[in-house]
């Protein structure tokens, strides 16, 4: 059975598919464009009622929020692949809370600066300096603790790779590089190296040949 992931070639869907690719699942893509609001027409709601991207489709069953689903794949295929959730409760525990972690913590202000800095002006909208600069000085303090982290451990869970490393993919690329922020990066030894290492991925690297951003 192909997996049909719903979405648009940016952020979230990104995050499903190198998952997909490290667990060796096949899939399909299916484009919904959120800049014209193909995610709010009613037979995408019938999918995501909330009309937030992306969502899965695996035969009858239905998922969506992109978190949920990588977890889903990791569990379901947990034999197959890359072991993403760790070998022991423990290992599992720390992926869990690494993963709220970047949902939490790391994940807002840095959604905040791509709105401000990417999408705000190919909307046509202005962006908000105040909100910008109260983004980067909150996600300079979470990667204080990322290095800190990041100087005892190879990964952020342990010393093997994760959903939680994972899930950081899609918008440090952007910081990284659309956004040309990469000294909040580079400023930070441990930060910088286990970026290199995650982002240098086959899986990563074959979803930036698939799937190319365009901002």
């Amino acid at each position: 059975m192909v997996v049909r992931v719903y979405g648009a070639d940016y952020a979230n869907p990104k995050r499903v598919i190198v998952c997909l690719i490290e667990k060796e699942i096949e899939f399909e893509t299916v484009f919904v464009d959120g800049f014209k609001g193909e995610h709010k027409k009613p037979e995408y709601l019938k999918m995501q009622p909330f009309g937030l991207l992306p969502v899965v489709q695996d035969g009858d069953y239905t998922l969506y929020e992109s978190r949920a689903i990588l977890r889903y794949y990791a569990e379901k295929y947990k034999n197959q692949g890359t072991d993403l959730l760790g070998k022991t409760m423990e290992e599992r525990g720390l992926v869990e809370q690494w993963l709220e972690v970047e949902a939490h913590n790391y994940y807002p202000p840095i959604y905040n600066l791509v709105m401000n800095i990417l999408v705000s002006p190919l909307l046509g909208l202005p962006s908000d300096p105040k909100v910008i600069e109260e983004s980067e000085e909150k996600l300079g303090k979470v990667l204080d603790i990322y290095e800190e982290r990041l100087s005892k451990t190879k990964y952020l869970a342990g010393d093997f790779f994760s959903l939680a490393d994972l899930s950081h993919l899609p918008f440090t690329h952007y910081l990284m590089y659309q956004m040309k922020k990469d000294y909040m990066i580079r400023e930070r030894k441990h930060v910088s190296v286990w970026w290199d290492d995650i982002s240098n991925r086959p899986s990563w690297k074959k979803v930036l040949e698939l799937y190319k951003y365009p901002m």
